[in-house]
């Protein structure tokens, strides 16, 4: 397995780590959305969520290693650079050379929330902001780019995205759909959209969840990003 999560956490080994100590990875809002576009929400909204789960350097990717122009890269939402970092990493853990893996049966399941990478006009669209940007094509890029034949697909059944993905990935391997699954998730706020869109009665000031508590106040909203092989 492989992941990316917040406070900084690059390995499954820093993840468990982090779990074994009490410790969490909520911090302050990402210095890659606009502070003048955050006060201004904060005065539309009557107050934004101050904290949540961010992953460092989503904006760093290495193109040509896999193969990718540096002009597509620019378009693609980060959640496909991530995964394709996430899925390559799992490989390596698993002793698996990614060139054995072309032409195989290899399964590809993501859950995914959806993109709110870039907005752009219908004069400025190119085929690489199709393929950036399209929910499907999260799968689809791991596939295209390892040269898997299994199936590939993107699931999106909200918070539960990561996990239906797990459930229907070792479902297709007891039922001979594939010879091996590549299985995990990956969210990425490009923007403040979820903690506008919950509005500031519905999530919680500190960005933490605080489930079957008395002090609920709220959801968290968080990234990440983990795939298992």
């Amino acid at each position: 397995m492989s992941c990316r999560a917040p406070g900084g956490l690059a390995s499954p080994e820093s993840y468990w780590s982090l779990l074994e100590n009490g410790g969490d990875g909520i911090g302050p809002l990402p210095g890659r959305w606009s502070g003048e576009l955050l006060r201004r929400l904060e005065v539309v909204t009557g107050g934004l969520a101050q904290e949540g789960g961010f992953v460092d350097a989503v904006e760093d990717f290495d193109a040509g290693f896999f193969g990718i122009s540096p002009r597509e890269a620019v378009e693609m939402d980060p959640q496909q650079r991530l995964i394709l970092e996430a899925v390559w990493e799992a490989l390596e853990r698993a002793g698996i050379r990614a060139e054995a893996l072309r032409e195989s049966q290899t399964g590809v399941y993501l859950g995914s929330m959806g993109s709110d990478y870039g907005t752009r006009s219908l004069e400025t669209m190119t085929m690489w902001t199709a393929t950036g940007m399209t929910s499907s094509v999260l799968a689809g890029r791991v596939s295209y780019v390892l040269g898997l034949e299994g199936p590939a697909m993107t699931v999106d059944t909200a918070c539960s995205s990561s996990l239906t993905a797990l459930h229907l990935a070792c479902a297709a391997l007891r039922q001979g759909e594939c010879d091996l699954a590549l299985a995990g998730g990956v969210q990425v706020m490009c923007t403040p959209v979820a903690l506008v869109g919950m509005g500031a009665d519905a999530v919680a000031p500190d960005g933490r969840c605080k489930s079957f508590s008395d002090g609920a106040d709220g959801a968290g909203w968080s990234e990440g990003c983990g795939c298992w092989c």
